[in-house]
């Protein structure tokens, strides 16, 4: 990265302007966060809230990507969940359709047909699951506080519902808006800043447990007035962190250089090409996606569960999905596993690492399109050494992505394991786990996004730069 050249390019206004709108937008994303939804008092679903987000895994991923949205009942409690939900359903259907396969590979003008379209599943999807989760919410606070029997009127609930709605196609636009700035993909930068506004609590509630009014005695030599145990955890934490971000980084930067050469041609007393190109393959090509897709689509059938108890409680189906569905942690532990490690412990590890396996391999194929390429080389007069044109450069196109997605699905999984790592090892060493595993899934979103907003932001302070380099 060319950091002074990132702080030169800052005196561009047009470059400046770009980062300020990003900046702005940010802001009022985080604004829109802390509108509560119009029904009632919004406190007295906080112990709605904190249930649900212990009982499951789609609470804490909707509260992850909405930015505690859903920890504050704000308007943008359903978040961008809509919207990747939809996303995947297009982009499963475009591959199974033929005629909706040729339109995306069409330009430009196919590919923002294709993202009108997502845009448009994405409204009902928000309209269905805030119904879901005003429901779900209502439901778990009239059981928790007898004072609150009063049936919400259909006004209240339309009222709610679109308040939900807007909010969601909100956070859509916004998206948007920061990608046609260049300097980052919109959806995965407001994704980025959730998780990172999350980071003031997470170090507050640290740094209560840290400094309770115990003392340390280090070495002999120097008291400290902190808890020894939370400290030498913490250490542990932390170095332990700084080895997955170096990890994290190699693997986000590794790619495949294939060499392309391109012919030389004669016209009258000028030649062309005779020259020498690369075409780099990264090693994961499809970023964080795969892990946003998997931990969305397993988290589905948890809300519905959820949804069916919330209609008829005690339902052995709806129990089952929940049960089945909940990713384990330090919160649910002793209450889902009374008698320790179970088999179903190891369910859902399991599904989400094939699930990651299975949208690394399928989202690769659709950013990385291998006749595309091939075609396109074909057309400019460039080849690979030992590699004849057109077909047969797609199929050793096709055969080099597979053995890096190979390499890269299995890493992404064992990144995404690593929650459930680090709680296998503390149950066995410690009986229970202990509440503080890294997050694989949160870690690799805020890595990847930084490297790739600030390779884009590199990229465009470069081109404005330019001159002065010449």
């Amino acid at each position: 990265m060319h950091f002074k050249t990132i702080l030169k390019s800052l005196k561009n206004k047009t470059m400046l302007r770009r980062v300020l709108i990003v900046l702005g937008i940010l802001v009022a994303y985080r604004l829109l966060a802390h509108i509560p939804v119009p029904l009632g008092d919004a406190s007295t679903f906080k112990q709605a809230v904190d249930n649900l987000l212990t009982k499951s895994d789609f609470g804490n991923f909707l509260n992850l990507v909405s930015g505690g949205g859903l920890t504050n009942f704000s308007i943008i409690l359903v978040g961008l969940s809509p919207y990747i939900t939809a996303s995947i359903v297009v982009q499963l259907v475009t591959k199974a359709v033929p005629r909706l396969e040729e339109l995306s590979e069409d330009g430009e003008t196919g590919r923002r047909k294709i993202n009108q379209w997502t845009r448009m599943l994405a409204v009902p999807l928000a309209i269905v699951q805030s119904i879901a989760y005003i429901f779900i919410l209502y439901q778990t606070t009239v059981a928790g506080n007898s004072a609150t029997t009063a049936t919400l009127t259909g006004g209240e609930w339309f009222l709610a519902v679109t308040s939900m709605t807007a909010g969601s196609l909100i956070l859509m636009w916004l998206g948007e808006l920061i990608t046609e700035q260049g300097i980052g993909n919109g959806i995965s930068t407001i994704i980025f800043c959730s998780i990172i506004a999350q980071l003031p609590a997470t170090v507050a509630t640290l740094g209560q447990a840290l400094f309770d009014g115990s003392t340390m005695n280090l070495f002999g030599w120097l008291e400290l007035p902190v808890n020894p145990t939370v400290f030498w955890i913490l250490v542990g934490f932390v170095v332990a962190l700084i080895i997955v971000i170096y990890f994290l980084v190699k693997l986000n930067e590794a790619q495949r250089i294939i060499t392309i050469n391109y012919a030389k041609r004669v016209h009258g007393n000028s030649a062309y090409g005779g020259i020498k190109s690369i075409l780099p393959i990264k090693l994961i090509a499809a970023g964080v996606i795969p892990v946003i897709f998997a931990t969305s689509f397993l988290a589905l059938p948890a809300l519905i569960g959820q949804l069916i108890q919330a209609i008829n409680p005690g339902n052995e189906f709806g129990a089952s999905l929940v049960n089945i569905f909940t990713a384990p942690s330090a919160n649910n532990f002793a209450t889902q596993y009374p008698d320790g490690l179970t088999a179903q412990w190891f369910l859902y590890p399991a599904m989400y690492f094939i699930l990651v396996i299975i949208f690394t391999y399928f989202y690769t194929s659709i950013i990385f399109n291998t006749k595309e390429i091939a075609d396109n080389l074909q057309k400019q007069g460039g080849f690979i050494e030992g590699v004849r044109p057109g077909m047969t450069t797609a199929k050793y196109l096709g055969k080099v992505v597979n053995r890096l997605n190979l390499f890269g699905a299995l890493s992404l999984g064992l990144i995404a394991m690593l929650p459930f790592i680090t709680d296998y090892v503390f149950i066995i060493t410690m009986g229970a786990p202990i509440g503080l595993s890294i997050s694989g899934t949160g870690l690799l979103i805020v890595v990847t996004v930084a490297l790739e907003n600030l390779r884009q932001i590199d990229s465009r302070a470069l081109m404005i730069t330019y001159d002065e380099y010449k």
